[in-house]
């Protein structure tokens, strides 16, 4: 097979225009032939380089406001040519065809274009047709033909030109075609996801997904996984937006936890300073304070066990009062939305201890889709966006929650919300001070939570129990009494759960005879 392959001629047709001087001058002085078309062509004449017309190449004008160009049988014949078959070669020369060695072309900004709000009309013009069809030919003919999809890879092209005598490898190319053929796959996967949501219709007969590679990591899980991180182009506030100010690389389950983290704190927006703790991706302590450091001893106390090595979470900038009782204990990471210069510089000091910054918290209502994939295919749903008012709830006992229940009610859903099912939240003063986690049994998540808020009371020197007086959160039904049970036995004065078991009225009857205050939300929050 072909190996290198010397670059005579060159179709330049970009959007994205960065770095293209350079490299067109760069291409001229190995003597490439150098074809563009509309305002590539005047920018590239405009910097002193002679250009060839696109359309001069075609015989025919740009028309249809751009949206005919490059669609004819001697841009594609020359990209598609096999330079070793005699027939393709007999063709070209029939119609005059001249061989393209190397195609520069990056796509209008369609996912740019959307994201910035615009029209429906507007986003339809910004899909590209042409340059599509361009790279995919270029792509095929890899054998002969180089094709440069993104800026980043220009010093590469010269690189190889450079070190191959104005050639390149045929490793090059094939490389730079699946660097394409991965863009024109995300580029489509863009537009059908963009129609789709047009359409109201988040689940077509096909559906792509397509993200952008943002850092390789040392393993996956574990450390046998090969594992790397993209995102996907949405520009929700997140893990993915976030800027890393210290620490080293986030490895998989950093970014995974951190994601749980902040989502999880995205929930209490405009309520306050809050804090959420999250290990293994479920929360070991959450809590509401007057402050960010109020907030973050309260729901350090849940679990400080647990705590250690974990992930925390702020909904408000990162102080320095804050900054300082977080570094008194091992924590991965650090995720909020701006942190002070005083906080940094406590942070400074603890080289291991990564801080990450964002523009903002993750919309905690937004809409959007959820994937896991499954042994032969990929399970879609919404995200769990839903949410409760105090106006959604039914009280189900002959007892009334007080006001200060119903407020612990609300919060301990939220938090559930966020914990591995089977979930069970005990919440006093909006804090969390016991958490059952995904537990195949709702009674052992319940006798779990309670059985960690007794061990961290006594570590903690209290005379009693936190789950004394506290109210609790089950993310689905309590099928049966039992598991109410265990809650009124731990302290447990309120109850908030979805309702809906065939046995509700036995539930109901025994948190009547517990003295409880019990209320459905009609609403399930299962998270496996």
């Amino acid at each position: 097979m072909t190996n290198l392959v010397p670059i005579g001629r060159a179709l330049i047709s970009v959007s994205d225009k960065t770095g293209l001087i350079e490299l067109s001058r760069a291409l001229a002085s190995y003597g490439v032939e150098l074809i563009s078309t509309g305002g590539t062509s005047n920018m590239l004449r405009a910097a002193g380089l002679k250009v060839r017309d696109v359309a001069d190449v075609t015989g025919f004008p740009e028309m249809m406001d751009g949206r005919v160009k490059t669609l004819h049988p001697n841009i594609h014949g020359a990209l598609l040519a096999l330079r070793d078959d005699d027939e393709h070669l007999l063709a070209m020369a029939a119609h005059g065809i001249e061989p393209i060695d190397l195609l520069i072309s990056n796509l209008y900004p369609f996912e740019e274009t959307v994201a910035k709000g615009a029209d429906h009309a507007t986003c339809i013009e910004n899909i590209d047709i042409g340059g599509p069809a361009m790279i995919r030919a270029a792509s095929k003919n890899h054998k002969f033909v180089t094709v440069i999809t993104d800026p980043a890879d220009y010093p590469a092209l010269l690189e190889q030109m450079k070190t191959q005598d104005g050639a390149t490898s045929l490793a090059f190319r094939q490389k730079m075609a699946l660097t394409a053929y991965s863009k024109t796959a995300a580029y489509d996967a863009a537009v059908s996801g963009w129609l789709a949501d047009e359409l109201h219709e988040p689940f077509p007969r096909n559906r792509s997904f397509a993200g952008k590679f943002a850092q390789g990591m040392r393993y996956g899980e574990n450390p046998h996984q090969r594992a790397a991180f993209y995102t996907d182009g949405s520009r929700r506030e997140g893990v993915a937006t976030a800027r890393q100010w210290q620490g080293k690389e986030l490895s998989y389950n950093n970014i995974n936890d951190t994601d749980a983290a902040f989502e999880l704190v995205a929930e209490f927006a405009g309520q306050g300073p809050a804090v959420a703790i999250i290990k293994h991706a479920n929360p070991c302590g959450v809590s509401r304070g007057a402050t960010l450091r109020e907030a973050y001893l309260k729901a350090y106390a849940c679990d400080q066990t647990s705590a250690f090595g974990g992930i925390v979470a702020l909904n408000a900038p990162l102080d320095a009062e804050t900054a300082e009782e977080i570094v008194k204990i091992f924590t991965e990471v650090v995720i909020a939305p701006g942190a002070s210069e005083a906080a940094k510089a406590i942070f400074a000091a603890k080289k291991n201890l990564r801080l990450l910054t964002t523009a903002g918290l993750p919309d905690a209502k937004a809409p959007g889709l959820a994937f896991k994939q499954v042994a032969g295919g990929i399970l879609v749903q919404d995200r769990d966006f839903a949410g409760i008012t105090a106006a959604d709830l039914k009280v189900v006992t002959k007892r009334q929650p007080t006001p200060a229940e119903l407020a612990d009610l609300m919060f301990a859903w939220t938090v559930a919300k966020h914990v591995k099912s089977n979930a069970i939240v005990y919440v006093k003063d909006a804090a969390t001070v016991g958490i059952g986690a995904g537990q195949m049994s709702r009674v052992d998540s319940t006798r779990i939570a309670a059985r960690k808020a007794g061990d961290m009371a006594e570590a903690l020197g209290l005379d009693a129990s936190p789950t004394v007086g506290s109210v609790v959160a089950s993310d689905a039904f309590f099928p049966f009494p039992d598991g109410l049970m265990t809650a009124a036995e731990a302290g447990a004065t309120a109850v908030i759960q979805p309702g809906g078991s065939m046995n509700d009225d036995k539930v109901i009857a025994a948190a009547d005879a517990a003295g409880l205050a019990m209320v459905f939300t009609g609403q399930r929050h299962f998270r496996h």
